[in-house]
């Protein structure tokens, strides 16, 4: 897969641009930079506290390096997995990502085991923020497919919001479209916990099969395969405002 191209104006200290888009330690690449081994736009650059842009071409041993500065990706999330940095009994998401320094990566807005779907990978903590915080009510939809036809006024009782069972307060109102009888797309604008399930629960219904389809403005890639992923454009990222 293909390095993120999105890029910033930021400015990294060299060590730090290299270790973010390598698996050597700051410290390794400090040795690097004192063997003469990285070159920046060419030009081999030995003091590692130097200062690099984003845009600057990277190389180690004269390997064309990935472009510095954060990372994001969007990934199908298949079955089995979980959303998770570790898990001592289920494969987890970042296991399909082939990509440098995977401890530095987090999930932004997780799905359960058993929901497959768009998942957003990044090292950007305020990007991620901005996805998770109900502050930003960045809407989620999810195709669900239901064990019962669902209800004449589900549609209004989304709308309204719905009472969880042992929660103080109403859903925020959420979207609900019927595309069959048993078959809906939702979208909301939170995160509680397990919430969709909860609320199709709450409506007397419940999940067989959920499906993330989008976050905020970027769609799940109909080319993406369950398991693969890809780095966002630029205008995906810059759409989580």
């Amino acid at each position: 897969m293909a390095k993120s191209t999105s890029k910033t104006s930021a400015t990294l200290r060299l060590d730090k641009a290299i270790s973010q888009v390598t698996d050597l330690s700051r410290a390794e690449v400090k040795r690097a930079a004192r063997q003469e081994r990285i070159t920046v736009n060419g030009k081999t650059v030995t003091n590692p506290a130097s200062k690099v842009d984003v845009a600057d071409e990277l190389c180690l041993d004269g390997e064309p390096l990935g472009a510095a500065g954060p990372r994001y990706f969007m990934l199908n999330k298949p079955l089995g997995y979980v959303c998770a940095t570790k898990d001592g009994e289920h494969p987890i998401v970042l296991d399909l990502l082939d990509e440098p320094n995977l401890q530095k990566l987090h999930i932004a807005g997780r799905l359960d085991i058993d929901t497959t779907g768009l998942v957003l990978i990044t090292d950007d903590g305020q990007w991620s923020h901005r996805i998770a915080s109900p502050r930003h009510q960045c809407a989620k939809t999810y195709y669900a497919h239901l064990a019962e036809p669902i209800a004449d006024d589900a549609v209004d009782k989304c709308a309204k919001g719905i009472w969880l069972n042992n929660e103080k307060t109403r859903t925020k109102p959420a979207k609900l479209e019927i595309l069959y009888r048993n078959e809906v797309r939702i979208t909301i604008t939170e995160g509680r916990y397990h919430q969709v399930k909860r609320m199709f629960a709450a409506l007397g219904n419940r999940v067989l099969e959920l499906h993330r389809e989008s976050i905020g403005e970027i769609a799940l890639d109909e080319m993406l395969t369950e398991g693969e992923y890809r780095p966002l454009t630029p205008e995906e990222v810059a759409s989580i405002g």
